[in-house]
């Protein structure tokens, strides 16, 4: 299948190349295509013009360049840019940030004038520059120029041990990130004390991160506090997932979950996945407090439901709160203590305004919210959860690739990671790459091959979160050697030429340029 998908590919570039005797007989063509796709971008941005009044005045062009970039990526011009390529003039790719600009660039090498002072002429310079203010705004100073900021998780232990924070600090971490699904007030205190002391004595700025928990939705198993419980499982026998299992550990299948109400929304057909994605089950049929499962897939040596491991329903839409209350007991705290903050499991612009107003409240409309993109619903509503987002000065986005794979599949991963890069930065907001980069390293000492390469993929990101591990100075030294090595090749996602030695070391064998 695949090699007749490259052939048919082959065969399209052939055809179009065929229908052109010249390439000057296809301007054109080529000028009305492009011509057709600018009105439909201004003809958006007229329908759009209330919502575009109603956001952050900072935010406006990038709400509009957001918008002239769904318009083109609702259409299908693999052709055009084809045609386009062969004649010498932008393809239309690498432009997120600056679409209707390029757009106008190439109309106007074919022959179409505009007017100087286009008010929609959002250049590659302006764009750029408001990219780079914003990340500035969330993240603080750079000290590298050519890397991505990096976000570290702090252990537990960094409350106590002060000279491994200070540690970090000195080798690259430039944002102190701190988990309240983990630990309690009296640990992040002791956390935060120790970033601040450490900030004031080496004179290097660190802004501090605080994620909400967020509705994770865990496993309880009978037999209460049993921590050291586990169920066995294999593929094609029946479990029970149940709203509540009692202390009574008689009932070897039954598996709870921490948050009530779940079995009410569930249909048969979906699937259930437990640890991470490790096993997979399929509904078979629902009872009123139980859901009968099938277990489908079982992706590990040992194949046991364990006590507080996460569980996903990616096909059901549930109804849940995103902020728990949890989170509502945290606020106060991390209100008086962060900087940034990460916005856990939201799924739509209502839970996002949601948050906005709690901290108008709090009266901390200063603090900056990173959207953290974990769920096929977040994922799906990316544009109108951006279009809220620009109510506020600046806010930026996660990809939490963890959750996210889970939930979408981690064939896809690859797919949505990048169509989240794209439509952040035509929307000018600055994304953070998370989820186990160079974990192995982190946690062994020692990297795989191939996540060398997924954390040079954290270059197209304005910042990069290193979970906690035993090696985390380690990870942080490696990640800017490859990020440095990597970043002479690209900006964000546009790749340039930097000389290459392999190349001049050929060449010097030939003669003397």
């Amino acid at each position: 299948m695949e090699n007749i998908a490259i052939q048919n590919e082959v065969d399209r570039i052939e055809d179009i190349n065929v229908g052109r005797s010249n390439d000057t007989d296809s301007m054109p063509d080529l000028r009305r295509e492009l011509e057709l796709l600018q009105k439909k971008m201004l003809r958006v941005v007229e329908l759009r013009n209330t919502e575009i009044q109603r956001v952050n005045p900072a935010q406006k062009s990038s709400y509009i360049n957001l918008l002239f970039y769904l318009v083109l990526r609702s259409e299908d011009i693999r052709d055009l840019q084809t045609q386009l390529h062969i004649v010498g003039l932008s393809s239309l790719s690498s432009s997120e940030s600056h679409i209707y600009c390029q757009l106008i660039a190439i109309l106007e090498r074919l022959g179409k004038e505009f007017i100087p002072d286009d008010k929609y002429a959002y250049s590659y310079k302006k764009a750029s520059y408001d990219l780079r203010f914003k990340s500035k705004a969330l993240f603080g100073e750079k000290r590298e120029l050519m890397i991505p900021f990096i976000m570290v998780t702090l252990d537990t232990s960094f409350g106590e041990d002060y000279g491994k924070l200070k540690e970090l600090l000195l080798t690259g971490m430039n944002v102190a990130r701190i988990n309240c699904a983990h630990d309690d007030e009296a640990v992040w205190a002791k956390m935060i004390k120790n970033v601040r002391r450490a900030m004031e004595e080496t004179h290097l700025p660190c802004k501090i991160y605080m994620d909400l928990a967020g509705p994770k939705i865990r496993t309880i198993l009978p037999g209460g506090k049993n921590k050291k419980r586990k169920i066995e499982v294999e593929p094609g026998e029946m479990i029970y997932l149940t709203d509540d299992v009692g202390d009574d550990d008689s009932e070897e299948k039954w598996v709870g979950c921490t948050i009530k109400g779940i079995i009410q929304q569930l249909k048969t057909g979906e699937r259930v996945l437990f640890d991470d994605g490790s096993i997979e089950c399929k509904i078979e049929n629902l009872e009123k407090d139980k859901a009968t499962l099938t277990v489908i897939r079982v992706s590990r040596k040992k194949p046991y439901i364990k006590p507080e491991k996460g569980i996903n329903f990616p096909d059901s839409k549930l109804s849940l709160s995103s902020i728990t209350d949890f989170d509502m007991a945290c606020l106060p705290f991390i209100c008086q203590h962060t900087d940034l903050l990460g916005y856990s499991f939201v799924r739509n612009s209502n839970d996002l305004l949601q948050l906005q107003n709690l901290l108008s409240d709090q009266r901390r409309k200063d603090i900056l919210i990173i959207l953290k993109i974990e769920t096929r619903e977040a994922v799906g509503n990316l544009p109108s959860l951006l279009v809220q987002g620009m109510q506020d000065r600046a806010f930026g986005v996660m990809i939490a690739r963890g959750d996210l794979a889970i939930e979408l599949g981690f064939e896809r991963m690859s797919e949505i990671q990048e169509e989240i890069l794209w439509i952040c930065e035509a929307a000018h907001v600055p994304v953070i790459w998370a989820t186990q980069v160079l974990e192995t390293l982190n946690k062994t000492g020692l990297a795989t091959r191939s996540e060398i390469t997924d954390a040079s993929y954290s270059g197209f990101a304005e910042c990069v979160m290193i979970n906690k591990g035993e090696h985390t100075v380690e990870v942080i030294e490696t990640l800017k050697d490859i990020l440095f090595r990597g970043g002479g090749h690209h900006i964000k996602k546009r790749y340039t030429f930097r000389p290459l030695s392999i190349a001049k070391d050929y060449l010097s064998t030939i003669e003397t340029f």
